[in-house]
């Protein structure tokens, strides 16, 4: 066991953890952050993803020990960017949602895909959104969502 001091949305936190220990448990087990999820354990689905210093990044497979000065983003504090706070705007407006599972994971991607692109094509959004799976197949309107938020016009609107 060791001692480790994070920066986790903006707070400064102190856990004690195994070094191997997955960042992932830290959150949910140690600092009761539960939003970001276990998928697969393997950084295949994206159910694990956050920020680490507005980079995504998968929570399963990185290490407590490796995030050292690096500030941690989560879903829960997403909400706090001006980008975080469209994309949540964006689905629920586009009511991306069916099962939920996979949409922490999908808004901390698309967030940091606005942050660095602000106007992103289809190809763009593919590339971005490439390893974050949803079971229940809402791609088309987690594109529609992802360009709402961007302001982009979306030419693949659902029929009213």
């Amino acid at each position: 066991m060791a001692t480790y001091t994070i920066n986790v949305n903006g707070k400064t936190e102190t856990v004690e953890a195994d070094p191997a220990m997955p960042l992932l448990w830290v959150l949910r087990d140690k600092l009761g952050l539960v939003g970001t999820k276990f998928g697969c354990g393997v950084a295949a689905c994206g159910a694990c993803t956050v920020h680490l210093d507005g980079k995504v990044t998968r929570a399963c497979v990185t290490q407590v020990s490796a995030v050292g000065a690096q500030r941690v983003t989560t879903i829960e504090a997403i909400g706090d960017t001006p980008k975080g706070q469209a994309v949540q705007k964006a689905w629920l407006d586009v009511d991306v949602m069916q099962c939920g599972y996979c949409q922490a994971g999908q808004v901390m991607a698309a967030t940091a895909l606005l942050n660095t692109n602000p106007a992103p094509s289809d190809a763009d959004i593919d590339a971005a959104m490439q390893g974050n799976a949803c079971r229940c197949g809402t791609y088309k309107r987690i594109r529609e969502a992802i360009k709402t938020a961007a302001g982009v016009d979306t030419k693949d609107k659902r029929e009213a």
